[in-house]
């Protein structure tokens, strides 16, 4: 159950899940995607913001329908995110996963509050990609992080290097995201990808306690750290309370909120080595039935 790799003439459908998106960065992007030979659609609501609540791309429904259609219409080969925000969680409720899963893989692409829509595809086994929104300066203004976007989506992504911070190795299916977004722990034996933006490190740790006091790490088999921007020094706070996790993890690895990031695979086996991570193909990585959710 995973996704071929796009190619030029692929239809995708651009959505905005959860905050509202400026309407000049969303053109701009849609217009890099035209480059690729992609030919592209907006939702009908991707550009609308909810009338009571302005911190979000619209209501709840007309965000979760513009999603659930995009993904279930067979002519789209991919459903990509505008941007993050705030807004996902509101909509996860809304959306029929069950027939998502039915309708078959579809490249999906999207990161931050994004993290709420990639957890229900993993965990059926459905491969997705953690990487720059089609509205956003990280896509439009960032060069390099835009080529990685689209060498991932065209390619493929053998490996991203990184720092060993525990030393070993591990071999699991990639998960996690934006650590403020997760929710039930992972199967045995996941590799945890974490990254954050714009928290104090006592924020994070409160929320690495409340995880680990929730046995969200028990079966973790390794961890991978990406970006931390505008969280201040969290090496202390991230050694404290993962260190002693006794499972290999490799840090500063460039997913996340950061310049030049990697568009990363989530559901798919990884292997944590020495310095770097490595990826397993999509096809490669066994897919979870939905019945094992």
């Amino acid at each position: 159950m995973t996704p071929r790799p796009l190619r030029p003439g692929d239809r995708v459908t651009v959505v905005s899940p959860a905050g509202p998106v400026s309407a000049g960065l969303l053109h701009a992007g849609v217009a890099w995607l035209t480059t690729w030979g992609l030919d592209v659609r907006i939702a009908p609501h991707a550009l609308d913001t909810h009338p009571v609540l302005p911190y979000l791309a619209g209501a709840d429904a007309d965000r979760a329908r513009d999603f659930q259609d995009a993904w279930c219409d067979p002519s789209v080969a991919a459903v990509l995110c505008a941007r993050g925000g705030y807004g996902s969680q509101r909509i996860v409720d809304l959306v029929d996963w069950d027939r998502l899963v039915r309708s078959g893989p579809k490249v999906f692409v999207g990161s931050s509050d994004i993290t709420a829509l990639h957890e229900p595809l993993w965990r059926a086994g459905v491969p997705t990609w953690f990487g720059p929104m089609v509205g956003t300066r990280a896509f439009v203004h960032d060069g390099p992080a835009r080529d990685r976007m689209r060498r991932a989506l065209f390619d493929g992504v053998t490996t991203v290097p990184g720092v060993t911070v525990v030393p070993g190795t591990a071999r699991g299916t990639a998960v996690g995201g934006n650590l403020s977004l997760l929710g039930a722990p992972p199967p045995d034996g996941a590799i945890a990808f974490l990254e954050d933006v714009a928290e104090e490190p006592y924020r994070l740790d409160r929320m690495l306690t409340a995880l680990l006091r929730g046995g969200w790490f028990a079966g973790v088999a390794g961890i991978v750290l990406g970006s931390w921007t505008g969280c201040g020094d969290v090496d202390g706070v991230l050694h404290d309370r993962l260190g002693g996790l006794g499972v290999p993890i490799l840090g500063s690895v460039a997913f996340g909120h950061c310049a030049g990031q990697h568009t990363v695979p989530l559901g798919i086996a990884v292997s944590i080595g020495t310095g770097c991570v490595e990826f397993a193909p999509p096809s490669a990585s066994r897919a979870r039935s939905p019945e094992s959710r």
